[in-house]
């Protein structure tokens, strides 16, 4: 296991030395195409103890704060690597305070060394991004749940080992108060899983579960009570889900792209290349009140909602400068310049759609309520 850094700064180094290796690695946008590499890096970073930097000591963590894991993961999107894993953020710090000790026992040790991952079964066909209207549902059935339903729009499911499954076990009118949690190996009798080919030749996946039995023990918390369990463990995920080294990496490769063909002399495009150092500039400080807000314990929910729509409206504003000085080049396909592009067109959706997040700026810093 690592050592304790003696501060953040000290820190970062440390990571982009190590990173050094995987320079080739490009898993931050490719990973289900490369998979066997992106999960060598994850156990790589797991036997330094970089998985379970926030945990604590107790249960095998270095108790460090949250600027040290957002150095990380903003130093990780930099180098392109890899996205942090599900499994050693939301399901480990859900089994921290909700898990049972055996789940603890059973589940910690391998997620802390990367050797266990976790795809997050919430959306479906006919819920999107409103999960309170799940339908997935779970029956109880003596000491087992049987499981049927549909989720759809799973990161890498088809690499994943266990579905984080939020699954119905209330009423449909329940909504939120019907809701719980189950663990489901992905290899179970009755798991399809099917990909789905994303604008940047990547995939997600959709997952059919028909008659799918878990015993009691894989529910996490109390049957019904997964709402609140969920908002606890995105809540402290919130300072690295949209880390800006991502989006200054992408201007870097586009100024790069644009000077090696010789363009970077136009004073139209130099205007607007210094536009979009700015804007990268405001991504950092959208993503630095995030993390304070976070390290002082208070709500960031607003602040994570800006974040996710500053973050991804500058990817595109950087992808279209190349398109539009570039001309073909930039679209020729499987190039870098188009990867960018695809990529950050269907990140909208991700981590909650912009939309969504632009409801709740507006409802939480604006004081604007949606119709009743």
């Amino acid at each position: 296991m690592s050592r304790k850094p003696s501060d953040v700064a000290d820190f970062r180094l440390e990571v982009r030395s190590f990173l050094e290796p995987f320079a080739e690695l490009d898993g931050f946008f490719g990973q289900g195409q490369r998979w066997p590499a992106v999960k060598a890096f994850f156990r790589a970073m797991g036997a330094r103890g970089w998985l379970s930097l926030g945990w604590p000591e107790a249960a095998g963590g270095l108790a460090l704060g949250p600027e040290y894991e957002f150095a990380l993961w903003d130093e990780v999107a930099y180098a392109r690597a890899a996205r942090n894993p599900l499994a050693a953020g939301v399901v480990a710090r859900t089994l921290l305070r909700h898990g049972t000790p055996e789940q603890r026992d059973r589940w910690l040790p391998p997620i802390r060394l990367g050797e266990v991952h976790f795809a997050l079964g919430y959306s479906e066909p006919e819920a999107g991004s409103d999960l309170a209207s799940v339908r997935c549902r779970a029956d109880r059935r003596g000491d087992v749940y049987v499981i049927e339903g549909e989720k759809c729009w799973q990161s890498y499911a088809q690499d994943m080992d266990v579905l984080w499954l939020l699954c119905r076990t209330g009423t449909l009118e329940s909504r939120s108060r019907g809701l719980s949690l189950l663990m489901v190996p992905l290899d179970a009798p009755g798991v399809r899983v099917t990909a789905l080919p994303t604008l940047d030749g990547d995939r997600l996946s959709a997952i059919e579960l028909r008659g799918v039995e878990v015993p009691e023990e894989h529910r996490v918390g109390p049957e019904n009570a997964a709402w609140g369990i969920m908002g606890e463990a995105l809540a402290d995920e919130r300072h690295i889900q949209f880390p800006p080294g991502r989006v200054r990496r992408d201007l870097d490769e586009v100024v790069a792209w644009l000077r090696r063909r010789g363009l970077t002399a136009d004073p139209g495009l130099r205007r607007r290349l210094a536009d979009l150092a700015v804007r990268v500039q405001e991504v950092e400080i959208h993503a630095a009140r995030v993390l304070e807000a976070i390290c002082r314990g208070t709500p960031a929910v607003s602040a994570a909602a800006a974040n996710k729509v500053v973050h991804t409206l500058v990817c595109q504003e950087i992808a279209a400068v190349a398109l539009e000085f570039g001309g073909p080049a930039a679209v020729s396909n499987g190039s870098r310049m188009d990867q960018l592009w695809r990529q950050a067109l269907w990140e909208t959706i991700g981590g909650g759609t912009s939309e969504v997040m632009r409801s709740v700026v507006a409802r939480e810093e604006l004081g604007l309520a949606g119709r009743r």
